[in-house]
This record gives structure tokens, C-alpha cells and sequence, in this order.
């Protein structure tokens, strides 16, 4: 690795350098931009002017909804950003009184909860953000720009820079593809699951990370419906989660007032097919209606994206006994969960907050990556435990299980029954899936009463109206 014989001071906090233009980057150059002189966001593609996919987020041709605790931490970091998406189209629902869930066969319960979600596509969420943190003074956000590594001390203690070069597909001039270092007082990585951090430390003679994978060769296919009034009764989504005997699912999420996102998926080898009659038969297979009822009726809007997950993996920075100064990783670099649940945007946001609240407290930076991937560690401890949770209760799912796993399984099983005519435990689930409530919460004193109360068919047929 190169090196810059430029001395750091530990508090030295001019200029900040994120890798990736995603949620996860635009999200922590916010939070940096509180703390650093300047702040430079770089990222491969040519950012869109208008909300669009992009080559570099695969995924943003698929379904995605915002939870509840993600768009409060959105709405922290950008006052007013909520009534700014609402004002350019995307929906807002009560996820219990305004959607069907469908747990392991059974219709929950609907009431209202107040945990409150928001349809949007992904373009569209990371647009608004996008502009809100290139209007911040000392921000800029650098396009077509490839990331080769990054630049140390001679003694490898401290990052002090990074080598980029033009993107060649961005560039007529060949002059203009030589490398480049920007100097840096602290580079965050938040270039997603192909992140380089782990190869980088090994070559800088730091030790990679330990990762754990939860392996559930998730397949997803997401297509674009016109939205009318009579459909699923006028209700804003749908949700059918896979269970053990059925690893297929689906959903629907209003991603305005005219049009839906419909999704269906399959692990462990259930793949759903991207034409009309295969689809139509995949969503007729599963518990609840309301998917096979849009397609069947609905006007599409573009053609199906298929899309492979296959494993979750988080990578524990938290542990390791040595840190590159200087250096820190986010969003999907640190942890990717199996979309199917939610919580990447989510969880991007939140690891954010904690790195605003870690400047705004300690000006000594010279031991930020420690406090910071402790603290971000515990902010991804809820969603890893929601989503490898769910994994593992499927036992071809490849990833390690804990020895009170099948007791607990046996538990939420009859959890998610009873919460089809308790309306109460149906709040409690849709709670701690929003991440606004921990998973202890599911087991309380008054909750294990009311799911061991409740009959054991609880909410009757799978369908039926409430």
C-alpha cells in the first residue's frame, strides 16, 4: 500500500471521505458533515439527476419499504423529510390497520397499531436523501470515480488518504484515468456487500474480521403494477412470510397512490418464474389472495427483475483486537441481511445516528473505530437476530443454531398463530419488525400468558375477512 508521510493529528477532523453514494454513504457523510471541515462522497456510477435505478444498487429495482424506526431516523438526520417524500408521491400506512399479514399461514389480526411505514422506492428515498446531503455546506459528492485503496502512515497506524482514478467508461481522455490520492482524516467504507475493507486491512497486516453467514439462497422477483381503489380492498399492502413447509412468499407495498411494487420470492431452491402465467400460478400457491388478485387484475407497469440473495453476512470489526486508525466501515459492508425482511435501509440510518452522536461527544478520534464498531454492533445486534432468526427456522438454511433455538421456534410458532385473533400480539410482532421495540418484547410476562391462552387454531381460516 502507499503511503503519505503526512503526520494525523488525533483530533484532526478537515476532511472526510465516504466510499458509496447509497443510503448507508449518504447517510454517514450527513452525520460527518457535522463534525468535518469538508466531506467527499465518492461512488462509481453517474448518479441519475432524477429518481431512476442504478447499475451500482442492483437491488433498486425491487420492492423496498421503509420501516417505521428506519423513517424516524431519516426524519432525524433531514428534518421534514417524511412530508418531502409524502409530497412526491410515496404512501404512508398503519402497518397493522392498513395491510394483511399473513404469519406462517395465519392472517393476523388487523387493527390500528400506529407503527407506521412508507411506500417509496428505493431511487426515490435515496434521491431525496441524495439532495439533502449534496445542499450541505462542505459536502460534495463525487460521480465515476473508482476507489483502488487506501493510503497510510509509513508505520500503517492511521489512514490518511485514498487512490482513485476516473471510471474508464466515464472518460474519453485516457490522461484522465491516472490515479489520484485524496487526502483523508477519516475514510468510511459504505460500498455494500462487495466491499474491499476486509482485503485491505489483510494487506495493511491487520486481521480480517470474523463473518458469520446464514445461508438461504433467497430468489426475488419484483414487478410494477398500476394501483386502482378496488384492489385488495383498497388496503395498502400485503405480506405473506415463507415459513418451514412452504418457503414461498410475496408481497405488495404501495409505492404511490397509482401504483403498486409486487414481489414474489422463494429460498432454499424455490425460485419464482419472471413470466405472467408463472407468476400468477407462484402467487396462487400462497396462503392469502391478495398477490394472485393484482396480478390477475392489474394493469403491469414494466416487465418482472429477478434478483439472487444468497446469504446473509455480517462481519464482526467489533472484535478485532486492532483497528486501522482513521478507518470505518457501514451499512452492507458491515452487515447485509436477507432483504425479504426490510431492514437494510433501516439499519444504515440508525449506524448513522450512532456516528454523529460518537463525534459529537469525543473531539479525540484516535479511538473511533472501536467505540464506533462497538456501537454500530449493537445497533445491527436486532435486525441479525430478526432476520438469521427467520432463516434458521427453515432447517435446510445453512448457519449456526443456538441450543434454546428449537425451544424459542416452538414459542414464536404459537406466537404467530395466536397473533391472528389477538390483536395485541399482532402490535407486539409488526413492533419489533419495524425495529421499534426489542425481540424480549415478544416474550414478556403478559405476552407468553396471552399466546399460551389463546386456542391453538387460533383466527381461523387463512383468508378469512375481519
Amino acid at each position: 500500500m502507499a503511503t503519505i508521510p503526512r503526520p494525523v493529528r488525533a483530533a484532526d477532523r478537515s476532511h472526510a471521505v465516504v466510499i458509496g453514494a447509497g443510503l448507508a454513504g449518504l447517510t454517514a457523510a450527513r452525520a460527518l458533515a457535522d463534525a468535518y471541515e469538508r466531506v467527499t462522497v465518492l461512488d462509481r456510477d453517474t448518479l441519475p439527476a432524477e429518481p431512476a435505478p442504478r447499475r451500482g444498487v442492483p437491488q433498486s429495482r425491487q420492492l423496498h419499504v421503509l420501516l417505521a424506526r428506519g423513517a424516524q431516523a431519516l426524519e432525524e438526520l433531514f428534518p421534514g423529510f417524511l412530508e418531502e417524500l409524502l409530497a412526491a408521491g410515496a404512501t404512508r400506512a398503519d402497518t397493522q390497520g392498513e395491510a394483511h399479514w399473513y404469519l406462517d399461514g395465519h392472517l393476523l389480526r388487523p387493527a390500528h397499531s400506529g407503527v407506521i411505514s412508507y411506500g417509496a422506492s428505493r431511487p426515490q428515498v435515496e434521491h431525496h436523501v441524495r439532495a439533502r446531503v449534496a445542499a450541505l455546506p462542505g459536502v460534495t459528492i463525487r460521480e465515476g470515480t473508482e476507489v483502488l485503496g487506501p493510503v497510510t502512515t509509513p508505520d500503517r497506524g492511521r489512514v490518511t488518504g485514498i487512490r482513485v482514478r476516473p471510471r474508464a467508461k466515464d472518460t474519453k481522455d485516457t490522461k484522465e484515468t491516472e490515479e489520484e490520492t485524496i487526502p483523508a482524516d477519516l475514510l468510511v467504507d459504505a460500498s455494500g456487500r462487495g466491499s474491499r475493507a476486509p482485503v485491505w486491512l489483510e494487506e495493511l497486516g491487520y486481521p480480517r474480521p470474523r463473518q458469520t453467514r446464514v445461508r438461504a439462497d433467497v430468489v426475488y422477483v419484483t414487478r410494477h403494477f398500476r394501483r386502482e381503489p378496488h384492489h385488495i380492498g383498497g388496503r395498502s399492502g400485503v405480506a405473506l412470510v415463507p415459513f418451514p413447509g412452504l418457503p414461498r412468499g410475496g408481497a405488495i407495498v404501495s409505492e404511490r397512490e397509482d401504483r403498486f411494487a409486487v414481489v414474489l420470492f422463494g429460498l432454499l431452491g424455490e425460485e419464482p418464474p419472471a413470466d405472467e402465467a408463472g407468476m400468477l400460478a407462484y402467487a396462487e400457491s400462497l396462503p392469502g389472495p391478495d398477490v394472485a388478485e393484482v396480478l390477475r387484475t392489474a394493469e403491469p407497469l414494466n416487465e418482472p427483475v429477478r434478483m439472487r440473495y444468497p446469504a446473509s453476512a455480517r462481519h464482526h470489526y467489533e472484535k478485532l483486537d486492532r483497528h486501522l486508525g482513521g478507518f470505518l466501515v457501514t451499512g452492507d459492508a458491515l452487515c447485509s441481511f436477507n432483504p425479504t425482511y426490510g431492514q437494510g435501509m433501516t439499519a444504515a440510518a440508525q449506524q448513522a445516528i450512532v456516528l454523529r452522536a460518537l463525534l459529537a461527544r469525543d473531539r479525540d478520534t484516535g479511538g473511533l473505530p472501536r467505540r464506533f464498531f462497538r456501537a454500530a454492533a449493537k445497533v445491527v445486534d436486532t435486525p441479525w437476530l430478526l432476520a438469521a432468526g427467520g432463516d434458521l427456522r427453515f432447517p435446510e438454511a445453512e448457519g449456526r443454531r443456538g441450543p434454546a433455538d428449537g425451544l424459542l421456534d416452538r414459542y414464536l410458532t404459537r406466537y404467530r398463530a395466536a397473533a391472528s385473533a389477538d390483536p395485541v400480539l399482532g402490535r407486539t410482532f409488526l413492533s419489533v419488525a419495524h425495529m421499534l421495540q426489542p425481540p424480549t418484547r415478544l416474550m414478556s410476562p403478559g405476552h407468553v400468558l396471552r399466546v399460551l391462552r389463546a386456542p391453538r387454531r387460533a383466527g381461523g381460516p387463512v383468508g378469512a375477512e375481519s
